[in-house]
């Protein structure tokens, strides 16, 4: 038999054998409840707890940030890993249940310290982000490796995630196929494209990268200069996905690629957007204990009563007869709140009330809470997080502001969906494939803004307005966005079809797979 009908032979066979579950490692830097900054954290959870429902082999791998050393059990139950080259030692552990199990990666020199995951107290990156997440991708890699002493746990589908692990697909693809499992496949999903993990071409012994990728061709990862961790994942991935179709398609543009449009063009064929979906044991009114009143679509009575509690504990005015407008969310401007600032003299002014929950740009924030201070009786403003309030305004609240300039998907507006409350979003990325205009579209769910600007913002909180006037109309407009199912089940599912097509394809290419040179220490 010729090669070339060897290997389809093989492909054959793949196809028909039985559907055995899957060992998928996910890499990623944060994962709630332990870690959380945005949607990544949530999506680290929720997608590996589906998946882990639908009958597939589980490990999220995450550093052990300060705060979760305390979980990490004594050093008979943990994995030593020695020092070697320019990674430090380390300890690996699995330290929780959750569907999935959960492993930290141990090494107080590069994670124990104060701040976030990616920047100090201060608010800065920290300083030694290249290696702290190379190590991460490093370790990924690793585990994948059929030679490593570490860990008896062969690896079907290694799941990269952002630029925090973008170069873990790339360490992966440099090892020998002698040592990489001929079934390994590596996945890299892009939660926001506008950070690429971007660091001085000087730090690249520092990563251990081979010479070769300092170029801008294949399998290059300099970008304008500098070494990008997002365009490794980019450039070695068996597969990429966004998550959400339109965001696939528009970072494609040179207006939303952020300078990664032509690689994005080049990899068209392996690039694949996969929505989100809701958590609905967390985000669910019917059963959500972190509310004031408990209610569903067939009655919603009891939402007015979640207003009125929402009102209270943030200092508002009591008043059904006005719709309060709601924002959890990062306080940027790529999520409109410039535009929101811009309108808020005139919402002020119809009698209409806000509610704000986040933290980011200085600027925004001083200027919210000074709106706040100025009118605290139709204003309200919280600068951080905080998971109850964030249910509570998405009970409470009448309509959700969501008018992001770009949004590779989002989740609030389908939690505001699923407690019918109304989004008011810009069509873009996964709000345009999530939200239907009620302007528009009789069936229409939300209210959908055809552009980033301040006029549309006022007229669709002038539709929202008129609209809520219409008791019978909104509460139409309440259960049809109630009737939305955004299920983890059906995205994990779309992962998994996109899983098994890598691994195959993987396992096909690696009958024949050229010698490679061993991965740098």
């Amino acid at each position: 038999m010729n090669k070339l009908a060897e290997t389809g032979a093989a492909a054959a066979a793949m196809r028909a054998a039985p559907r055995a579950p899957l060992r998928i490692l996910f890499v990623t830097p944060e994962c709630a409840p332990w870690v959380k900054t945005g949607g990544l954290g949530d999506v680290s959870a929720a997608l590996p707890a589906a998946l882990a429902q639908l009958g597939h082999e589980v490990r999220v791998l995450m550093p052990a940030y300060g705060p979760l050393r305390s979980m990490m059990p004594g050093p008979s139950a943990t994995i030593a890993l020695p020092a070697f080259g320019v990674w430090p030692a380390a300890r690996l552990a699995c330290v929780a249940q959750a569907g999935f199990e959960l492993w930290l990666l141990d090494c107080p020199s590069l994670y124990d310290r104060p701040g976030g995951p990616y920047v100090d107290e201060n608010g800065r990156d920290h300083a030694d982000n290249a290696l702290r997440f190379g190590f991460l991708s490093h370790v990924a890699a690793s585990l994948c490796t059929d030679d490593t002493t570490w860990s008896d746990w062969s690896v079907d589908v290694l799941h990269a995630n952002d630029w925090p692990t973008g170069l873990a697909p790339a360490y992966l693809s440099a090892m020998t196929p002698r040592v990489v499992g001929p079934h390994t496949a590596s996945v890299l999903t892009i939660h926001n494209l506008a950070f690429q993990g971007l660091f001085p071409v000087e730090l690249a012994q520092t990563l251990a990268l081979p010479a070769d990728w300092l170029q801008v061709e294949h399998p290059g990862l300099l970008h304008w200069g500098q070494i990008s961790t997002l365009k490794a994942g980019l450039r070695h991935a068996d597969a990429i996905t966004t998550v959400s179709p339109t965001y696939a398609r528009e970072i494609q543009s040179e207006a939303l690629g952020f300078g990664m449009d032509g690689m994005l063009r080049l990899r068209a064929d392996h690039l694949h957007g996969i929505l989100n979906g809701v958590d609905r044991e967390q985000w669910d009114p019917q059963t959500d204990k972190l509310i004031a009143q408990r209610y569903g679509a067939g009655d919603l009575a009891p939402k007015a009563a979640n207003k009125n509690a929402l009102q209270a504990r943030m200092g508002l005015r009591l008043d059904s007869g006005q719709p309060l407008f709601g924002i959890v969310s990062r306080l940027t401007e790529q999520k409109g709140v410039d535009l929101v600032l811009a309108c808020l003299d005139r919402l002020v002014a119809s009698g209409c009330q806000l509610v704000v929950l986040g933290a980011g740009d200085r600027v925004f924030e001083h200027a919210l809470t000074a709106a706040a201070v100025a009118q605290p009786r139709q204003v309200a403003v919280k600068i951080g997080f905080d998971e109850v309030l964030a249910h509570q305004i998405e009970a409470g609240a009448d309509c959700f502001l969501m008018p992001s300039r770009f949004e590779p998907c989002g989740l609030n507006q389908m939690y505001s969906l699923a407690y019918g409350t109304p989004p008011l979003v810009h069509a873009t990325g996964g709000l345009a494939d999530s939200v239907r205009d009620v302007t528009r579209d009789p069936e229409g769910t939300g209210f959908v803004m055809p552009e980033p600007t301040v006029a549309a913002l006022q007229a669709a909180l002038d539709s929202a307005q008129a609209l809520y006037r219409k008791r019978t109309a909104w509460q139409a407009l309440q259960r049809r966005a109630m009737a939305q199912r955004f299920e983890w089940s059906a995205s994990a599912e779309a992962y998994v079809e996109l899983y098994r097509s890598c691994v195959s394809n993987a396992a096909v290419s690696g009958l024949n797979a050229p010698s490679a040179s061993p991965c740098p220490a």
